[in-house]
């Protein structure tokens, strides 16, 4: 009887589970655009809340608009505390943990843990972004774009409205970073402004420098920041005379003493790489400055070693050195003592802890792709993680690893009704009999029976990767969604398998990658009967483009091919890129 009753409830569950699968559907774009989109996250000061941002999107309206949510640091009581029209982003927990920071159009606004009594804390004419909070929470960082010849506010507004109200409509550079990508750079800078919230006074720390902070290109999300003490501003900025050839980002600190409003603050530069030099970070106990930095002029994919600035000695130390990975977002431990970073790891971007005397780099969440780091005084790390079937969401870690769990499920509703299938990664030999990996991705409801068509991706760069993410605009999974079988190679040139493998795309970009891709299509077609070898199509944007358009002169393995921005002329890149120093190396 206890069979026959058990044999029931196995009939029935599997019946549910058959139903709720029937019940689900493929991925559509309208899905990817109604999925919210968590930004910045700020853990408080101790320990126990998580503020963060999400973006959600109206197709009909053709815009995004950002909300702030608050949680418990377990996860539980997730609230909305701004939801207006205007699109509130970039929370920041101020020092003592009562109030939160952020930005509104524009301008940077303060609020209770409850979303009341907003407080205005800026309103300065050129706007106001990417706020930094002294530890004792009297000073704010915050950058904002000016006119470089003007000394004043009433300056930057008088050119302003000259250049409105002017007739003629035509614009003379003198160089060629006049815009960089979509951002059109004219003859504004980006400055570095110091606020005394007390006093409530505003000093431009880069007064009349026609360099940016943070630099036009190649920084990183935290590129300035204030000593523990209150004493010392440390940040990024590119001074080369030839910003388009130039990746020689550097650190400098200003002395707050040294600060005057009206006049020109003298810094001095810390860094030595002829590379590219970013993130400075202050250790807790204020002895250290940490920083990312590249040891090769002129090439913005060299591998980002981990450096330490001694504040005593003014000596620096490179942490990564027996480390082949290239080091991303930084976070000190509290103690001062370890730093936690993420770094592009095979398909995964992995987070990694490092001690200062070991100086060795311990793997602490492999899989997925984690990043946005950050440690609480008890040692808890909080990051966010995605995975191809699955967008950004807030997740947390012992300092070993072991227990990862998932905090927010902010789109939990709408992913229960898609069916999405994980990344399986494959090895192969390229060129040389080099081990290539690549990314396999089955179609919703597959069919081992079946025969499916496959889309082979090349991704861009050169030097990126294919990897376990949801990415908005190369979506893995929005492909396979079609009924096809992706197949997305890390060919020579990708990262996350070791600055050699890397470097031996630059001068050889038909060479051995497109040996490594073809091997990928070979092995795939060979290893996976499932793939209809005569129904196979090809696609790739950016350096993915010319290699398609090199694939369309070499070979007829596919039916069709799509070239999404491919170069197809060298030559006439090179008279029309602002980052001069990109094909000068590669070629």
């Amino acid at each position: 009887m206890k069979f026959k009753f058990r044999m029931v409830i196995f009939f029935l569950l599997v019946t549910s589970l058959n139903i709720l699968a029937q019940q689900k559907r493929a991925l559509t774009f309208e899905d990817m655009w109604a999925m919210k989109r968590i930004g910045d996250m700020s853990l408080s000061p101790d320990g126990k809340l998580i503020a963060f941002a999400a973006t959600q999107f109206d197709v009909e309206a053709n815009k995004g608009n950002s909300d702030l949510y608050l949680m418990n640091s377990d996860g539980s009581n997730l609230r909305t505390i701004k939801n207006s029209e205007k699109s509130e982003s970039a929370p920041i927990f101020s020092p003592d943990g009562s109030r939160i920071f952020y930005s509104m159009g524009g301008q940077v606004y303060s609020t209770n843990l409850d979303g009341t009594d907003d407080k205005q804390i800026t309103d300065f004419y050129p706007g106001a972004s990417g706020i930094v909070i002294s530890k004792d929470g009297k000073k704010m960082l915050f950058v904002s774009s000016v006119y470089p010849d003007c000394n004043d506010i009433k300056c930057n507004e008088e050119k302003d409205k000259a250049k409105e109200n002017r007739k003629s409509t035509g614009e003379i550079f003198t160089e060629l970073m006049y815009r960089h990508w979509d951002n059109w750079r004219g003859e504004k800078r980006s400055h570095l402004f110091l606020m005394d919230l007390e006093k409530n006074e505003i000093v431009d720390l880069t007064l009349n420098s026609k360099f940016d902070v943070p630099p036009v290109a190649l920084g990183s999300a935290n590129d300035y920041s204030i000593s523990p003490d209150g004493t010392e501003i440390a940040f990024t900025m590119n001074i080369a005379e030839t910003l388009a050839t130039s990746t020689n980002n550097d650190i400098f600190i200003i002395k707050l003493a040294d600060v005057q409003k009206g006049k020109v603050t003298p810094y001095k530069k810390i860094s030595t790489s002829l590379g590219n030099d970013n993130q400075p970070v202050y250790s807790p106990d204020g002895k250290y400055i940490a920083y990312t930095s590249m040891e090769r002029a002129g090439f913005e994919a060299d591998k980002q070693r981990l450096m330490i600035y001694d504040r005593a000695t003014g000596e620096t130390r490179n942490l990564t050195g027996d480390f082949d990975r290239s080091v991303s977002q930084i976070a000190w431990a509290p103690h001062s003592q370890t730093i936690y970073f993420d770094a592009a790891n095979e398909v995964f971007n992995s987070i990694y802890r490092i001690d200062l005397a070991k100086g060795r780099a311990k793997m602490i969440v492999g899989k997925h792709y984690n990043t946005n780091i950050a440690v609480s005084d008890s040692g808890v790390i909080y990051f966010k993680q995605q995975r191809s079937n699955l967008p950004y969401e807030i997740f947390t870690a012992d300092t070993n690893g072991i227990k990862v769990n998932q905090l927010s499920f902010i789109n939990k509703e709408l992913l229960d009704q898609i069916e999405m299938n994980p990344i399986e990664p494959f090895w192969f030999d390229g060129a040389n009999g080099k081990n290539v990996q690549s990314i396999l991705v089955r179609p919703p409801f597959f069919d081992v029976k079946k025969k499916y068509p496959m889309i082979f991706l090349i991704h861009g760069g050169p030097q990126g990767h294919w990897a376990d993410d949801f990415h908005y605009r190369w979506n893995i999974q929005m492909f396979a969604a079609k009924g096809y079988v992706v197949v997305a190679p890390n060919p020579r040139g990708s990262t996350g398998y070791g600055q050699q493998f890397t470097d031996e795309i630059s001068q050889d970009w038909g060479g051995k990658v497109y040996t490594d891709l073809m091997n990928a299509y070979d092995y795939a077609i060979k290893n996976y009967n499932f793939i209809d070898s005569k129904n196979t199509f090809a696609a790739g944007a950016s350096y993915g483009g010319y290699m398609i358009n090199w694939i369309e002169g070499h070979t007829d393995r596919f039916n069709a091919l799509v070239s999404h921005s491919g170069v197809f002329n060298l030559e006439s890149m090179f008279g029309t890129t602002e980052e001069l120093w990109f094909p000068l190396w590669e070629n």
